[in-house]
């Protein structure tokens, strides 16, 4: 019986030939998911500029909040609905993940949008971008041990916020930088669960959901603090359905980078987030960083890059046994 397998096994070289064919779809399959993630900056990166402007034109900070969501939730669902109506239904529990990975991510908008009318637009993005740290320390509450390089990093990162809240020529407000720490935490956390929540569900239908959570939690939140419409002006809305239409386009293009790369490669290429902000915010707004803040978002930026060293790292973890395993304990 022993020499027929070794005989069969020989000729059957086919078998190698469908592993090289099903290798090209791999390859080609992180190569789109690289081009998506690294298009969402570009999106990300240009939403705190056009949020300052809004705020220069006299538009109210809930009202910027709520209805910039609400405009990327509705151009979701019409594109949707036209263009790729099968991307709606999904399983129930993919649904619910989604949604609340988005409500997450929504009271995370609330304290980002907040922060940016304390601070600096390019100050902000640059404190936001620590979203990759958490991201890391996330990953690795999943059961890694905490290596020596997370923690150095995320000593590096403490020190380079310092440096660019000291760096300014006004008093740094804590207040505003404090808020943008939670943003990127909160931030953080939808983007590790949305890794594990992608296994199950596209990308397209996970944005929708997850789009429409974030404008529930911003419009009820909104409802406790309403402004009148009235005084937002024509420029106003149309820089507020712009920021809604670069959200959609953010979101989506951020989930199809997690299911293709996963949660920590798509954190890491967002640095690029910083640049696109700092370059817009220096040309439109005039904002320019003092040599001790190019310092800080110098030891930031060599941080958030050191994440490629990392070992051990999950590139999937089972967030739902985790909660069950750490209620039920």
């Amino acid at each position: 019986m022993v020499p027929p397998k070794v005989s069969s096994s020989r000729p059957t070289s086919p078998p190698i030939i469908e592993d090289s064919s099903d290798n090209q779809p791999k390859t080609s399959q992180p190569a789109l998911g690289l081009f998506w993630a690294l298009l969402s900056p570009v999106f990300l990166g240009t939403v705190p500029i056009l949020a300052k402007l809004a705020y220069e034109v006299g538009v109210p900070l809930m009202t910027l909040v709520a209805f910039r969501t609400i405009s990327a939730a509705l151009i979701l669902w019409i594109a949707t609905i036209i263009f790729a109506p099968n991307f709606i239904k999904s399983s129930k529990p993919a649904i619910i993940g989604s949604i609340i990975a988005g409500s997450i991510n929504g009271f995370g908008s609330i304290f980002f949008y907040a922060s940016l009318t304390l601070i600096d637009a390019s100050l902000g993005q640059l404190i936001n971008i620590t979203y990759l740290v958490f991201v890391t320390v996330l990953l690795r509450l999943a059961g890694q041990s905490i290596s020596f390089l997370t923690v150095t990093r995320t000593g590096m990162t403490i020190f380079a916020i310092y440096l660019l809240t000291q760096g300014s020529m006004s008093e740094p407000n804590w207040l505003g930088v404090s808020m943008m720490l939670v943003a990127a935490l909160m931030y953080a956390v939808q983007l590790v669960l949305s890794q594990r929540i992608l296994l199950d569900i596209p990308a397209q239908t996970m944005t929708l959901y997850a789009m429409t959570a974030m404008a529930t939690v911003v419009t009820i939140a909104w409802f406790f603090n309403p402004t009148s419409l009235t005084i937002v002006t024509p420029v106003g809305w149309q820089i507020i359905l712009g920021m809604g239409l670069a959200t959609a386009l953010a979101r989506l293009t951020l989930f199809l980078g997690v299911k293709s790369l996963g949660s920590l490669q798509t954190a890491l290429l967002g640095v690029f987030e910083v640049i696109v902000t700092i370059a817009i915010a220096n040309f439109l707004l005039g904002e320019q960083l003092s040599l001790l803040q190019w310092i800080g978002a110098s030891i930031l930026t060599i941080s958030i890059l050191l994440v490629r060293y990392e070992r051990n790292v999950p590139k999937f973890f089972d967030w739902w046994q985790f909660i069950w395993r750490w209620i039920y304990r």
